[in-house]
């Protein structure tokens, strides 16, 4: 993929697009794959990188909900775990099984969780991932290793999925392109067209790179932007309402050595309701999350002082080893796009469900939801928006279509698992230019070639969208990110031609984000 031909592309077209999808996250990119694998003519804009919102800042975790099932909400629950089954399926590279072991310390938690998560299983059905079991305090310790003692009665192991969500949302852009997509990032939507019955027929856009602006025609404009719903519906309609209420949840990033087990520790409620987790991820551990309300979405959102003390409180209680303020190599923040009223004060009983809405100018626009169900949510998407653009309708594939990088064994390639198929470029890369086979630092597990291959075929523009993004530097370790930025400005300078001034501000800029991301 290459950004100045898909550019080209946008800028030789005389005719209207299908559809013109705005945001590339999760959602939007899941619509441009369903729409275009359909045969539609797709063009997917994103302000700023592929997935540098929400998508990139989970828990990491593809999940039927567990605690949506005690809420009552079965219907949401089956259709996660039915999209759990699938994108598994579809993309074994990338989403994995993983055990979550929820310690017991009173009586009644072994039958009360064992019972709701037999249900869990059923619920799955063939989709399953595998069978939950009652743990004694032995087994539990075993799995484990570093759990609070004191009280300890045992356990109960369940199993949901484990993936790396910006490296999927990488390869769904892939995946959209291969379909027959235009997907083009830094190219903010800066207005709607209409025609002389008032009805959406465009868009008008802006190139970052070079400053040119340019109107494009479509049948139909899909806004999957997220957190930023509400800006785009009021490009639409100024006097447009609120449709989403944002939700803050961070995670903190610690060394192996507080939790060196395979399996990651679910604590279903704590003090104040909320769910804790600690998951085992590329060699680190991810502690969270939060549910905090903000009064507005940000581009990039930083932990509040109460969420890190939070979550390092809550994690000191049920591990042996108390991580501390100095312990944490990474702290992130991430918006939910929840769909409520302003007045919602407890933005964690408002539905992860999705929402679709058509204006009356045709504008349809698609939020809410997880990441477990970006797919269906995309099926629905396409489906209501065909008709509104005048569209023959056609159906869905994507419930079949494997995934870019799709291999059933990639973990042989071992650091570059997660490229799947593309992996024997990445080696035949490294050993072409074998500086490029060194890790960028050695705190990091991240290649020269990753960086390479992220500029020439991933679209890949700045610092932050090869170390945040295309590899996940500056979630593991964001001081080691930091120290690196220069010598990875450098190689994208040299693949893009641009020059020392430029290495310079990039790296500058990089690590005035990374700071933001130490504790």
């Amino acid at each position: 993929m290459d950004r100045n031909d898909m550019w080209d592309r946008v800028l030789t077209r005389t005719e209207p697009w299908d559809f013109v999808v705005v945001g590339g996250g999760a959602t939007g990119v899941g619509v441009a794959v369903d729409a275009a694998a359909r045969g539609y003519d797709v063009l997917l804009l994103e302000a700023r990188d592929f997935g540098q919102g929400t998508s990139s800042r989970s828990t990491k975790l593809v999940h039927g909900g567990v605690r949506y099932l005690r809420q009552g909400n079965i219907p949401l629950v089956m259709e996660a775990l039915r999209e759990r089954g699938i994108l598994r399926r579809n993309a074994p590279h990338l989403v994995n099984d993983l055990a979550f072991v929820v310690p017991n310390y009173d009586w009644w938690e072994a039958p009360f969780y064992g019972i709701g998560l037999k249900v869990y299983d059923a619920l799955a059905g063939k989709y399953g991932f595998g069978s939950s079991r009652l743990l004694s305090r032995r087994e539990t310790l075993e799995e484990l290793p570093t759990i609070e003692q004191e009280g300890l009665r045992g356990g109960v192991v369940y199993h949901d999925g484990q993936f790396d969500d910006a490296r999927l949302l990488m390869h769904l852009v892939w995946t959209a392109w291969e379909q027959g997509a235009v997907l083009v990032n830094h190219c903010p939507v800066t207005g709607l067209l209409k025609d002389g019955a008032g009805f959406v027929s465009g868009v008008r856009a802006r190139d970052v790179e070079t400053g040119t602006v340019v109107e494009i025609p479509a049948r139909g404009v899909i806004n999957a932007t997220g957190v930023f719903t509400d800006s785009v519906r009021r490009l639409d309609d100024p006097e447009a309402g609120s449709m989403i209420t944002p939700s803050q949840g961070i995670h903190l990033v610690l060394d192996r050595r507080f939790h060196p087990g395979d399996s990651a520790i679910m604590v279903p409620e704590t003090e104040d309701g909320r769910v804790l987790f600690a998951v085992p991820w590329h060699d680190r551990v991810l502690v969270g999350t939060t549910d905090t309300p903000v009064p507005a979405p940000t581009v990039e959102p930083r932990p509040m002082q109460e969420e890190v003390a939070y979550v390092l409180r809550h994690a000191a209680r049920y591990l042996s080893h108390d991580p501390g303020p100095e312990d944490v190599l990474s702290a992130f923040a991430g918006l939910r796009p929840l769909v409520g009223s302003s007045e919602d004060e407890d933005t964690s009983s408002l539905s992860r469900d999705h929402t679709l809405h058509v204006s009356s100018t045709g504008l349809v626009t698609i939020t809410g939801g997880k990441w477990t169900t970006y797919r269906k949510m995309a099926e629905d998407t396409v489906d209501h928006a065909a008709p509104v653009a005048g569209l023959d309708p056609r159906p869905c594939t994507t419930r079949e279509l494997p995934i870019h990088g799709y291999h059933q064994n990639a973990a042989r390639f071992g650091s570059l698992e997660v490229y799947g198929s593309d992996a024997p470029e990445l080696e035949a890369l490294a050993r072409e230019h074998p500086e490029w086979g060194e890790p960028i630092h050695p705190d990091l597990p991240v290649l020269g070639v990753e960086v390479i291959w992220a500029v020439r075929f991933e679209m890949a523009r700045r610092v932050e969208d090869v170390l945040s993004r295309r590899t996940r530097a500056l979630l593991l370790d964001a001081r080691a990110a930091a120290s690196s930025a220069g010598s990875v400005a450098a190689l994208l300078a040299a693949e893009l031609g641009l020059d020392s001034s430029w290495t310079d501000r990039e790296t500058e800029a990089f690590r005035e984000l990374a700071r933001a991301y130490l504790v």
